[in-house]
């Protein structure tokens, strides 16, 4: 793969453009945040081809659409403090953003996504504050934006703190940037709810070790990344396989189920059901809990694990649209749950793929109202960060969600040819799900794991069929 070496050009502080509404103002962290305190930031970017006009225009324009944007999101541009009482707190004050411009004119939009090779380490370069733990936001800036310059194309990476931000607030955040370097500032109607009387308000306190918490995983072990693609057609099979459906007609389905309406009314956050739906599609394993069934299954193969070893399956699911009354659909902060389901290894290689998709389908729908509650509860009893890792050797973690509107960008010449992320949060059994850039229900899943496991899982006939060969 490519050498790395990326070379700064420069780097400076980004404002709000617009200070006055964001001053003395403080918004609390909730139970939902701060267990984030000992994650990594989050890093996503999106890949581009280059822009109509010469690098240091676009360098302008980034500049000045970011500033704008603070004005929306005045949090991000603050800082995090922690008061008398242990409290934490996200300050308000106009401190600013860092904003980078980088280039590493030796690497080729395509070269670096390659569907036949591990994701490369130069993706690592393109972001800010990498394995920065989300607590140091009390001293360094709470966002960095990274625009880099290929021989074809950009890489604008952002890394945002993960106690201020979940992937849904994340992805709000940085679409509206886009929205404005595009010059489209008038049809900004999706403004963040910054407002904290929710559940997840809470006077837990929750403390910490002296100098701060600590990263929950080792980030030295040697670890594969690689993205599987898989079409909607393919994610298709898995679903009629998980839920019997034998007899169907493919070619009646694929016209019928396989678009984006039934994606969002079945599938809904993370496979998870959006409002009312029937007594059959609450039944009927969605098509992203198949696919997670049937990875759940590969990678316990691949590690070759005792029959009787425990295994874990933890997915992060949003809870907006869970709580009842719901919370607003654009609440920024951290508003998610881990789900885990647990199974032994024996189980989950013994069994069909349908039983292993009915265990993650069931935890997924009883995540209703009363147990987002109790995990709120739960929580108070016991305040704590989020454990973070893979600590038995058999856990499978995923997150992110191919629901998220990765691709409804463009900066002013065009859609993303990929989404990337940074090495942030990276750990064998890492999962990431993001949406297929050709949308209409595909899937592409980021994978992290061990040099061995990965190798035995490209070996895994069962996992590869439904792989396909292009990103």
């Amino acid at each position: 793969m490519p050498a790395s070496s990326v070379t700064l050009v420069s780097k400076c502080t980004i404002y709000p453009q617009t200070k006055s509404e964001s001053n003395n103002k403080s918004l609390k962290l909730s139970v939902s945040d701060l267990p984030m305190l000992s994650c990594h930031y989050i890093q996503k970017g999106v890949l581009l081809t280059y822009p109509p006009y010469s690098i240091e225009d676009l360098v302008h324009s980034l500049k000045q659409s970011l500033a704008l944007t603070l004005t929306h999101f005045p949090a991000l541009a603050g800082r995090l403090i922690t008061d008398p009482n242990g409290y934490v707190h996200i300050e308000c004050n106009d401190a600013g953003v860092d904003f980078i411009q980088a280039k590493a004119k030796h690497l080729s939009t395509q070269t670096i996504i390659s569907p036949r090779h591990d994701v490369p380490n130069c993706f690592r370069e393109f972001f800010a504050f990498d394995r920065t733990i989300s607590y140091l936001g009390h001293f360094k800036p709470l966002v960095a934006v990274q625009v880099t310059e290929l021989s074809d194309g950009v890489f604008i990476g952002c890394t945002v703190n993960h106690s201020v931000t979940d992937g849904t607030s994340f992805w709000h955040f940085f679409n509206t940037f886009a929205e404005i370097c595009k010059g489209e500032t008038k049809k900004i109607t999706k403004l963040p709810d910054f407002s904290r009387d929710t559940v997840f308000n809470s006077p837990a306190v929750l403390k910490f070790p002296p100098g701060g918490p600590k990263v929950t995983f080792s980030g030295d072990q040697p670890l594969r990344e690689r993205i599987f693609h898989f079409t909607r057609e393919s994610i298709l099979k898995l679903k009629l396989r998980a839920n019997n459906n034998k007899n169907y007609n493919n070619s009646e389905i694929l016209g019928k189920q396989c678009n984006d309406v039934v994606w969002r009314a079945v599938n809904g956050e993370n496979g998870v059901p959006n409002g009312k739906v029937t007594k059959n599609r609450m039944e009927e394993i969605s098509s992203f809990q198949s696919l997670s069934a049937q990875l759940w299954r590969s990678v316990t193969r691949a590690r070759k694990l005792a029959t009787n070893k425990t295994t874990t399956f933890r997915m992060a699911v949003n809870c907006r649209h869970r709580l009842e009354p719901r919370m607003d659909t654009y609440y920024f902060g951290n508003a998610i749950q881990s789900i885990p389901t647990v199974a032994s290894a024996g189980d989950v290689l013994s069994r069909d793929l349908r039983w292993c998709a009915d265990l993650l389908h069931r935890n997924v729908v009883a995540h209703n109202n009363d147990t987002v509650r109790l995990g709120v509860a739960d929580w108070e009893r016991d305040p704590r960060l989020f454990p973070l890792g893979n600590f038995d050797g058999a856990s499978i973690t995923m997150g992110s969600s191919p629901r998220f509107p990765m691709y409804d960008n463009d900066f002013g010449w065009g859609r993303p040819l990929a989404v990337r992320s940074g090495g942030a949060n990276k750990f064998d059994g890492k999962i990431s799900a993001f949406p297929g850039r050709e949308g209409n229900g595909s899937v592409d899943l980021e994978v992290v794991l061990s040099p061995e496991t990965m190798a035995m899982l490209e070996t895994d006939t069962e996992f590869m069929q439904y792989v396909s060969g292009t990103v």
